[in-house]
């Protein structure tokens, strides 16, 4: 899904942890989120869409219903293993979607070849975030649309903050990093700086809360340990180590604020900013 390799922060996933990711978090996480950010973009018949970061390719199946059979949808990730979910679910209506294996931060397109790129939930994680928006904006036709979201501070994503501190107090001080780094680009001054020294004018940012809903506490902690980088964290240890560790952070999440348990129900609200910007009319090499 994220740009960065090397970085132990990036999110990056084996290819079990990506089947994974499309079972347990796309429909209680991602797809909300990529329905709303469709319909943030706009989209018109016959547009060209790329959806960077595209994962299991959650945005880019909502955005060739929205562009129509004429028009164009290619998903971009680093990650072969969430390529390989995207290419292997059902197709959809509008235009067959093109899936390519690249980085953000050096586009295999040439210069305005859409007229809309999404990008949900991938920005904070990208190695360098000026190269990455420089990018987009040169495949980038004059007047195109970046629609964008990232996570809120983690302060304000209670379920995110509770368990990075379990994590860090049962694992060790900064285990909680990659999650830690869902939120490291949360200051919707510091988003809209970046869009504007990228190029990018009549940028909006806004931000949007949901509810998210787990069957439980326990289930959202082995979901996170099997399904994003957390999981490197859990294969280190054995099969009793590992339901001891859930069992405590199930503890610790069920009673944290800002949290709701229930029968069978885990909720709890989740922030994001939106973005939306033009690429202008300058001409771009």
């Amino acid at each position: 899904m994220i740009d960065g390799v090397s970085d132990p922060a990036g999110w990056q996933v084996s290819d079990e942890a990506a089947a994974l990711y499309q079972r347990y978090l796309v429909p209680a996480v991602t797809a909300p989120w990529a329905s709303d950010l469709v319909k943030v973009a706009a989209l018109r018949r016959n547009e060209r869409v790329l959806d960077v970061a595209c994962g299991t390719g959650v945005v880019a199946r909502l955005a060739a219903g929205g562009v129509g059979p004429g028009g164009r949808v290619v998903g971009l990730d680093v990650n072969p293993g969430m390529l390989s979910v995207a290419r292997s679910l059902p197709a959809v209506p509008g235009p067959g979607i093109e899936w390519r294996e690249g980085s953000v931060l050096a586009l295999p397109f040439a210069a305005a070849s859409f007229d809309v790129v999404c990008c949900q939930l991938g920005l904070q994680f990208f190695p360098d975030r000026p190269l990455a928006l420089a990018e987009i904006r040169r495949v980038l036709a004059p007047r195109g649309r970046l629609a964008l979201s990232v996570f809120a501070e983690i302060e304000r994503n209670p379920a995110a903050c509770a368990l990075a501190a379990a994590v860090d107090r049962h694992l060790g001080s900064g285990s909680s990093l990659a999650k830690r780094a869902e939120h490291a680009l949360s200051d919707a001054a510091e988003l809209r700086a970046l869009l504007a020294g990228a190029g990018f004018d009549e940028i909006a940012v806004g931000r949007a809360r949901k509810t998210i809903r787990f069957p439980s506490a326990r289930e959202y902690a082995r979901i996170q340990f099997a399904a994003t980088p957390l999981a490197a964290l859990g294969a280190e240890l054995d099969s009793t180590a590992t339901g001891r560790l859930m069992d405590a952070l199930a503890a610790e999440l069920a009673t944290a604020p800002g949290i709701t348990t229930g029968d069978d129900a885990f909720e709890f609200p989740q922030e994001i900013h939106v973005a939306l910007a033009s690429a202008g009319h300058a001409t771009r090499a």
